[in-house]
């Protein structure tokens, strides 16, 4: 089962930290670049414009660990997958992506293959 929630900021949060609790797990937040006060670990991912990056701390996931990812929506992915390669590196597993919401017209899910995806409504169009 799921060890641990974790979740991009900030609408993530909102979802995950609830989430965790009625789970009775621990929360893991990932963070934008700089907002996290010890050593971490960051991957980088492409955006339309550009790049963006996600932290999380360096002792955050233990290896082998069950991670559940959790996020408000889903819409081309870039973010979640690049939070699936930060879990991945530090050697947790991830077991799922959930989401509120799956835009499935932008096409999301290609960019996580290799992860089970959730999602509670869905928008096609």
């Amino acid at each position: 089962g799921v060890e641990i929630i974790a979740a991009p900021e900030s609408r993530g949060f909102l979802f995950g930290v609830p989430l965790a609790l009625r789970m009775n797990v621990g929360f893991l937040p990932i963070r934008k670049p700089g907002k996290l006060p010890r050593e971490v670990h960051k991957v980088e991912y492409a955006l339309e414009y550009g790049t963006d990056s996600v932290e999380i701390h360096a002792d955050a996931v233990q290896p082998g660990q069950k991670v559940l990812l959790v996020d408000d929506v889903l819409a081309t992915g870039g973010t979640m997958a690049a939070c699936c390669q930060l879990v991945e590196k530090m050697g947790g597993v991830v077991i799922g992506c959930a989401f509120l919401m799956e835009l499935t017209f932008l096409g999301g899910r290609e960019k996580l293959p290799d992860s089970r995806v959730i999602h509670l409504l869905e928008e096609t169009d």
